[in-house]
């Protein structure tokens, strides 16, 4: 089809192992040998012919195409070399066994199947005639620089639009193709890499997915980093360079991906946002990059390395194992201690003739309930016959209280199930005694905490139901569905509909029209149906009424609140990817829904405040609301439409900015400018003055440079910022004066600097004769001129 050289084309297969007791793939050869001579059939053994994905799973020999990328020699000594000039393009991999993971034994698989691919960007370079030793993956590349008969993926027209953007946006010298050594500064490898990325994750959120914390969403959030951080650090781009790249992107490849046009907008959106956040965590010093920032080992590793630094492995990962004994530590004083709950515990009860606990006094509020003892494990775990407390289950937090009786007070912060079994973990607070098998005890809830979980959870039912009747089943979620979403729920809530729960045959409950089967509770029979809006005994007397479509109604053993108006208020304050296939929204009810509604109207005053500022104050209301914003647990939609409205507030202050920078180096210069002349016309050979523009070292510098290269004069400035406390300094004596050989400006401003607390001291003065420097303590600055003046007066 391509036209590919065939006397340049190389093969593999398998040679077999005998002491894993593997076969040679015999099969494979003699297919090759049809179409190639035995001199360009090449057997290998384990380590570049039997493909594994890690230490367990499914496994296989492999066969392999390679193509010289030179020609008109004998390239089979370089097949698997890592040689350059002959390229892994095509590998087939024939899916046979599976690898135990108890011995590491391989175990013929009951299916068999072959795994191909190639290499499109690989396959087009080699077309394109040119050459590359970077493997990129199976797939596109490999075609690409076949077909177009270059040497590298990267000098093809996949690669080189989306290289001529990346200078764009960071500014950096053009690509030229360089590698491994040859690439001294990495420029070229940054060039790489982030085209990469660029490509992966924008194809990637275009299929619905994103970066997230776990799983797959983990390893784009990865890549999206490890890119931003090369572009950053060694192109030295600014914050917001990799999401422009997106259209680049789209521009090449959105004809073969018309997802790429398609969801192009929101692709930025969401590489911007993850963009940002990063950012922001560089620029923060962190004691632990991993636990407190998510910073991998692997990118903490790298960016040592490039500073002649290692990391210590053993010692990060002791550290770690103790992290996570401090947390395990943690969770068991708070209680979560359900690895302690097992089959062992349940039959061992079962086997002492204990009964199943009754919780049913769960669904009674706001009374003490009368029990007895059944059981004490001897982690304090406490079983009852009978319990007011919630255990965990269903998506439901458990309750927390106090068992009072005989012995004192047992504080219980932590209540778990299992097997029927309701098991009550705490301490002794207060100690008469010990807690003994019969002891008569009282059950004290907490329902003050009772009473602000219970809304979280009809919420939840409310939740689901928004989800089925905005999305249907399997429909992903868009900022536009989640304001629907929540309308849904924020409309139950207003119309003040009263929560029934009522137990109903499982054959009966399971034919309700509409209604919502959780995970789990099914199990039971007969059931407990939660209904919002209508009385379960109308559901179950009427079963298949499509009215019931309209109303939340699920299986669950939870406790809820008995009206909607209890939940006050509900806010979806985000939606995220949490693993594979898997989407998180968290929202916030009661009261803090309200402060989080209260937040984003005074978030929005702050945002027209803004809008209206006059020019001198727009910069630290903007700044001031853009670090409120990013803070805030509000609506993403109302956050989004600030930081729309932000994006022009930001340009305007840049404007505003650079409108200032320019009259401060006007002003900057006309006042040197006039100070030399003063001093000139004294009969003096410097000048020392002060130019009031606040902190503006390019000024600053600019009228020391003016007056140098105009009036061939020595000359410092001084520029202090009240509110900074700070001042800007810079000295110049020209090089070609007499003032020069007399007048040393490193001493020169170390003597000026001292008064005010110069930060470090000058060492070096730049090509054109000046040294430049901050102050902290402008309350000095006046000592700092005179000490200037004098010192320039004695040496000249």
């Amino acid at each position: 089809v391509y036209g590919i050289p065939t006397d340049r084309i190389y093969v593999t297969y398998f040679e077999g192992d005998e002491k894993a007791g593997l076969e040679p793939d015999n099969e494979a050869r003699d297919i090759w040998l049809r179409f190639l001579p035995s001199q360009r059939v090449l057997p290998f053994g384990c380590k570049d012919n039997f493909w594994e994905m890690g230490d367990t799973g499914p496994c296989g020999p492999c066969s392999e195409i390679h193509y010289d990328l030179v020609g008109d020699r004998d390239a089979a000594s370089l097949v698997n070399k890592d040689d350059p000039t002959c390229l892994e393009i095509w590998n087939l991999v024939f899916i046979q066994f599976n690898r135990e993971s108890k011995d590491g034994s391989l175990k013929p698989l009951p299916a068999k199947h072959v795994d191909t691919g190639m290499g499109f960007e690989r396959l087009t370079s080699i077309l394109q005639n040119k050459m590359s030793n970077y493997d990129t993956g199976m797939g596109f590349e490999r075609l690409t620089s076949i077909l177009q008969n270059k040497m590298s993926n990267y000098d093809t027209d996949v690669f080189v639009p989306i290289f001529d953007d990346i200078r764009k946006a960071t500014g950096a010298r053009p690509y030229s193709g360089k590698l491994g050594m040859d690439d001294v500064d990495r420029v070229d490898t940054a060039y790489r890499v982030i085209a990469d990325h660029i490509r992966t994750l924008s194809i990637a959120i275009a299929d619905e997915s994103r970066p997230g914390n776990e799983g797959r969403e983990h390893v784009l959030r990865r890549i999206l980093r490890r890119a931003v951080r090369f572009g950053t650090e060694i192109l030295k781009a600014e914050e917001g360079f990799f999401s422009r790249l997106v259209s680049s992107v789209t521009r090449v490849m959105g004809d073969v991906y018309p997802e790429l046009k398609e969801h192009e907008k929101k692709i930025i959106e969401i590489i911007e946002e993850e963009e940002a956040a990063f950012c922001k965590t560089l620029k923060k010093v962190a004691f632990d990059l991993w636990s407190t920032h998510g910073f991998p080992l692997d990118l903490t590793q790298l960016m040592a390395e490039e500073q002649g630094l290692s990391i210590d492995v053993d010692d990060y990962n002791k550290a770690m194992e103790e992290s996570k004994d401090i947390s395990r530590h943690t969770q068991k004083n708070q209680g979560d201690v359900r690895f302690l709950v097992d089959v062992g515990a349940t039959s061992r009860l079962l086997e002492a003739g204990v009964t199943a606990t009754d919780d049913s006094f769960k669904y009674t509020w706001f009374q003490d309930h009368e029990t007895e003892v059944k059981a004490v494990g001897d982690n304090l775990a406490l079983v009852l016959a009978s319990t007011s407390f919630y255990a965990e289950q269903g998506g439901q937090t458990f309750d927390t209280g106090v068992i009072e009786g005989s012995f004192g007070t047992f504080e219980v912060c932590n209540v778990q199930t299992s097997k029927g079994f309701v098991f009550h973990f705490g301490s002794l607070t207060s100690k008469t005694g010990k807690v003994l098998v019969g002891d008569k005890v009282t059950c004290k809830v907490d329902y003050e905490r009772r009473k602000l979980i219970a809304p979280n959870h009809t919420c939840t039912h409310m939740l689901n139901f928004a989800l089925k009747k905005i999305l249907g089943d399997g429909k992903p979620v868009d900022p536009n569905d989640l304001l629907k979403i929540e309308l849904v729920v924020k409309t139950q809530i207003k119309l003040n509909l009263d929560v029934f729960s009522k137990k109903a045959p499982l054959y009966e409950a399971k034919r309700i029209k509409g209604l919502r089967e959780a995970l789990g509770e099914a199990s039971y029979d007969p059931v407990r149906v939660v209904a919002i809006g209508r009385d379960v005994e109308d559901l179950v007397a009427d079963l298949e009424n499509n009215k019931w479509l309209k109303i939340s109604s699920e299986f669950c053993g939870g406790t809820h609140i008995t009206n909607t108006c209890e939940a006050k208020a509900f806010v979806i304050v985000s939606e995220e990817g949490v693993g594979s296939d898997t989407r998180r929204i968290t929202a916030l009810t009661g009261q803090c829904a309200l402060d989080a509604i209260d937040l984003a109207y005074s978030l929005k005053g702050e945002l027209y405040d803004a809008l209206i500022a006059e020019e001198f104050e727009l910069e630290e209301k903007v700044n001031s609301l853009e670090r409120r914003c990013d803070e805030a647990v509000i609506s993403p939609d109302i956050k989004a439409g600030i930081k729309r409205k932000l994006v022009g507030l930001q340009n305007e202050v840049r404007k505003a900015q650079k409108k200032r920078a320019q009259l401060n180096l006007k002003r900057a210069v006309e006042l040197a400018t006039e100070a030399a002349e003063s001093a000139t016309s004294e009969g003096k050979t410097f000048c020392v003055v002060k130019v009031d523009i606040g902190l503006d070292i390019v000024a600053v510098r600019a009228a020391v440079l003016q007056v140098m290269e105009k009036k061939g004069m020595s000359i410092m400035v001084l520029s202090a910022d009240e509110t900074t406390n700070k001042v800007d300094v810079c000295a110049g004596v020209p090089e070609k004066s007499d003032q020069f050989r007399k007048l040393d400006v490193i001493e020169w401003f170390n003597t000026a600097m001292a008064p005010i607390n110069g930060k470090g001291k000058g060492k070096d003065k730049d090509k054109d004769g000046r040294v430049s420097g901050q102050g902290m303590d402008a309350s000095q600055l006046d000592a700092a001129f005179d000490l200037a003046v004098s010192f320039a007066s004695l040496k000249l």
